[in-house]
């Protein structure tokens, strides 16, 4: 059940991965590990040193390690930041067995009261910033922290707290709830038929998504968007781990459904009905050269304002 659903993929694969491409990224990892590098370019330190924040288990931050080296990346440390000794212990065990110990770092703090002893060339977020309270305190600190010419590179959930849906959401999910077949709408995780979509508030339990609807504003008041892909909201219930297992990704219903819940959400976007519930980033310091934008769609215009 920890497995994303293969109608998730479908989903990803026919969607979502044209828009990172257009960044010239074929898989997540590697939208940290481009512009990492391309941060310690910039920087042209000797050797990087970058941190993630709220690493867990730090699988991903060992991947990226592996492809900064592919990149012909050398000397740089990535330190992983975590609250929990467990999840570093496993991930200075994963570093060991990929070969990335000389690589890869393990500074045990909380990310709502971190301090930086120095200066890093690079910092990421992989899905960790919908957990944090104190998210002005860590921006803040970011900011000190960040060498003039590095990035902030980030992929994370913006939608409403909790994960919720907000009301004009709601109101689609629930429409498209009643056409799914009645099996559809069993809930995997929790165990229970949900004849209409609850709008659960997941912040109850484990901060999760304590103040995602913050992150979007509070980056904006504080950094610059060099690349943004806003993306994602109606779609999100029918394929997350709870329900999108009770989709069957070759067949032509379910395949033609989420389509048009798809194209809901890009409808949505492009009139400003909907905001986009994920993001993948890559912020600066100061104004860039250039900015891009997948579909055109500015950070500013995916801020739910009321």
């Amino acid at each position: 059940m920890n497995a994303l659903p293969p109608i998730f993929h479908y989903w990803s694969h026919t969607y979502l991965r044209p828009m990172v491409e257009e960044f010239d990224v074929r898989h997540p990892d590697e939208w940290f590990a481009n512009h990492l590098h391309e941060s310690a370019v910039r920087t042209g330190t000797d050797r990087p040193r970058f941190i993630s924040i709220g690493a867990g288990n730090c699988d991903t931050e060992v991947r990226v390690a592996k492809l900064l080296r592919q990149k012909g990346l050398d000397g740089f440390v990535i330190e992983c930041l975590d609250l929990n000794t467990h999840m570093l212990a496993r991930g200075r065990e994963l570093a060991k067995a990929e070969g990335v110990q000389s690589n890869v770092g393990f500074v045990e703090g909380d990310f709502n009261r971190w301090r930086a002893d120095g200066r890093y060339d690079g910092v990421m977020a992989s899905q960790s910033l919908h957990h944090v309270m104190a998210l002005e305190d860590l921006f803040d600190e970011v900011r000190r922290a960040l060498h003039p010419t590095g990035m902030f590179v980030i992929s994370d959930i913006i939608g409403r707290n909790g994960h919720m849906r907000w009301p004009e959401a709601l109101d689609d999910v629930q429409r498209f709830w009643q056409e799914m077949p009645t099996e559809y709408r069993y809930n995997r995780l929790l165990s229970r038929h949900e004849e209409t979509y609850e709008n659960w508030d997941c912040s109850d339990e484990g901060f999760e998504g304590i103040r995602a609807q913050d992150i979007l504003p509070t980056l904006l008041e504080r950094f610059e968007f060099y690349k943004f892909i806003g993306f994602a909201n109606v779609i999100d219930p029918f394929i997350d781990r709870a329900f999108g297992h009770n989709f069957n990704a070759d067949a032509e219903w379910d395949r033609a459904f989420i389509d048009r819940i798809h194209q809901l959400d890009e409808a949505g976007f492009a009139d400003g009905r909907l905001k986009p519930t994920h993001m993948f980033a890559a912020l600066t310091l100061s104004e860039p050269p250039q900015r891009q934008y997948s579909r055109g769609l500015s950070p500013e215009a995916c801020v739910r304002t009321a």
